[in-house]
């Protein structure tokens, strides 16, 4: 399953790709505690707060192409989660997408993405709102 998000941030492309290319930027932007490195700074563990839960999860950057993409890869209950966020510029500004997939390895891991499907676009897109006013103030 497939989610994208796209917003127009009235910042330049390098301002935008430090926040979500540096996981500890990524998390002063959504309101996170500092992530935690695992050996390397290609591997960390993120602690997102929801509803006043935490939830930590291992991400680890896969490619790296510095001011144009970062892309990261999670395991979350047996499910791969790929997302990538891409900057490109534009006028005065820029451009920041993220695609992320879940890739399921079984029956009922599909059906779980389709009862969640809602709720993750609706986090990606509060993540995304969170990132364009971090980048912007």
């Amino acid at each position: 399953m497939r989610w994208i998000s796209i917003r127009k941030v009235n910042a330049p492309p390098d301002r935008v790709f430090r926040v979500v290319g540096d996981p500890n930027e990524f998390q002063k932007a959504v309101g996170g505690p500092p992530v935690e490195y695992l050996g390397t700074h290609t591997k960390f563990r993120a602690t997102r707060i929801t509803k006043g839960k935490s939830a930590a999860f291992e991400q680890e950057v896969i490619e790296f192409v510095p001011g144009q993409r970062v892309r990261m890869i999670n395991v979350t209950h047996g499910t791969p989660w790929d997302s990538t966020f891409s900057v490109q510029p534009e006028g005065g500004g820029s451009i920041l997408t993220l695609t992320m997939d879940a890739a399921p390895p079984n029956f009922v891991g599909r059906v779980m993405m389709h009862v969640i499907r809602r709720m993750v676009q609706k986090g990606v897109e509060k993540d995304m709102d969170a990132v364009k006013e971090y980048c912007e103030t």
